[in-house]
């Protein structure tokens, strides 16, 4: 199934030139992707884009959920403006409301700072109640293509509602099947869902033993948080400490 186009879900420029010199044919670059993908360093973009192949950049300032404050909003369009400004060909990003659908003005928005290049909702679109909707919405507005792993925890395991979208859309809207991808099932990815494009990460491991010298030190979270909670700054702790110490 040579037209398959395969998307590397890259989380540093070192895994874009890996990527692109394996054979990748579109590459999305990340940091933390634990984290499911976080906004990379502008750094990172240029450094990345010295491969020849299409460059996408998440764009998503935190982890947790969709819905963003007001200075993440303008955090997330700034960062847009940079990547595109250091050569990404194009945004991935998702704007929810707290009731979990589409927030439009903001996706407009978005859409908007990326232009003439790619758009990309992220998979948002596999929390959101109606997927239809949100695919309507989105065709609206224009954006390009829609990640999605079907509203499952992952895309083999979402096949059947992949392929919903996919004749939903009827060619307005590009679908994508991500999450789960791996080599062993491609080929039977992209014949039951009938796309020709697949997103994957394709991970494995090497070591840094640097920072293993001393035990009682750690520089991970530990478990990770509630979805729902999204760790913040607390104000009143700062202003406690500070008056602590004295002004």
């Amino acid at each position: 199934m040579k037209n398959v186009l395969i998307e590397v879900c890259c989380g540093s420029a070192e895994d874009v030139q890996i990527a692109a010199a394996a054979g990748a044919d579109r590459v999305e670059l990340n940091s933390a992707l634990f984290l499911g993908g976080l906004t990379p360093s502008m750094g990172a973009m240029e450094t990345a884009r010295q491969v020849d192949i299409p460059i996408m950049a998440m764009v998503r300032p935190r982890e947790g959920g969709f819905c963003y404050s007001e200075t993440e909003f303008r955090t997330m369009l700034a960062d847009a403006k940079a990547l595109l400004a250091a050569g990404a060909d194009g945004i991935v990003f998702g704007f929810l409301h707290p009731d979990g659908t589409v927030d439009k003005d903001r996706c407009r928005a978005m859409v908007e700072v990326i232009g003439d290049r790619e758009s990309v909702f992220s998979r948002a679109i596999d929390v959101v109640p109606d997927w239809k909707a949100a695919l309507d919405v989105l065709m609206e507005l224009g954006v390009t293509r829609v990640l999605t792993s079907g509203q499952a925890p992952s895309a083999p395991a979402g096949t059947a509602v992949i392929r919903e979208m996919r004749d939903y859309a009827a060619g307005r809207i590009q679908i994508l099947p991500g999450c789960g991808v791996k080599p062993d099932n491609v080929a039977a990815l992209a014949e039951a869902t009938g796309c020709h494009q697949l997103h994957g990460s394709f991970k494995t491991f090497r070591l840094d033993l640097s920072a293993t010298h001393n035990p009682a030190v750690s520089f991970s979270g530990g478990t990770c948080p509630p979805e729902e909670q999204v760790p913040v700054t607390d104000g009143a702790a700062v202003a406690a400490a500070r008056a602590r110490l004295g002004d």
